[in-house]
C-alpha cells in the first residue's frame, strides 16, 4: 500500500547564546503546510539536500518534505492524538556544507516511530501540530487502528497448585 503523503515546510531557528562553549543553538520551531518545490521529487532527495532559504535572520525555511503515513505505525498516530497537544517530531542534524549548517532530515507524527529514532541516538525535537495536520490524520487512523484486545492478566501465586491439590 502507497503511504498517504502531506507535503510542509520546516522552520528552524537559531538561537544566540552568551556561553563559553557554544555561540548558538538551534532548533525546529514550526511545521507548516506547503505545496512541493517545482521539480522536487521527495525518493531520491538525501538527507541535508532539501533546499533551505533564509526566512528572516535567524530562521530558516527548509522545503521540499513530506509527513507520511504508514498502516503499520497507525498506533503511534493514535497515541499522538490522544494526548493533551498532538506534536510533529522533527529529526534533524547539523552539517558542514549548505546554507543552513542545521537541518531537518526526517519528520514524522508517531509516537513510536519518534522514540526509535532517539533510542539510535538522534537529535528529535517536536513542535506543535497544525489543526489541518490532526484532520487528515484522522479518517486514517479511525480505518488502520485496531487496538489489540485486553488479556486476563495471570498473577504469578507460587501457592497456587497447593490450594488446587487440597481442594481435592
Amino acid at each position: 500500500m502507497q503511504p498517504l503523503t502531506r507535503s510542509v515546510d520546516v522552520i528552524m531557528k537559531r538561537i544566540p547564546l552568551s556561553s563559553r562553549w557554544a555561540s548558538e543553538r538551534w532548533q525546529p520551531v514550526a511545521v507548516e503546510l506547503a505545496p512541493p518545490p517545482p521539480g522536487f521529487v521527495h525518493a531520491t532527495a538525501v538527507p541535508g539536500t532539501h533546499p533551505c532559504v533564509a526566512d528572516g535572520e535567524d530562521r530558516w525555511r527548509c522545503r521540499g518534505f513530506e509527513i507520511e503515513l504508514h498502516p503499520s505505525e497507525a498506533e503511534g498516530y493514535f497515541l499522538n492524538l490522544t494526548s493533551p497537544e498532538a506534536r510533529i517530531f522533527v529529526m534533524w542534524r547539523m552539517f558542514d556544507h549548505g546554507e543552513a549548517p542545521a537541518r531537518p532530515v526526517i519528520l514524522t507524527v508517531s509516537y513510536n516511530q519518534a522514540g526509535r529514532y532517539m533510542d539510535g541516538g538522534e537529535q528529535v525535537d517536536n513542535v506543535p501540530m497544525l489543526p489541518a495536520i490532526a484532520d487528515w490524520m484522522r479518517p486514517f487512523i479511525a480505518e488502520h487502528y485496531k487496538p489489540e484486545p485486553r488479556r486476563k492478566a495471570r498473577r504469578n501465586d507460587p501457592f497456587a497448585d497447593d490450594a488446587a491439590r487440597n481442594v481435592r
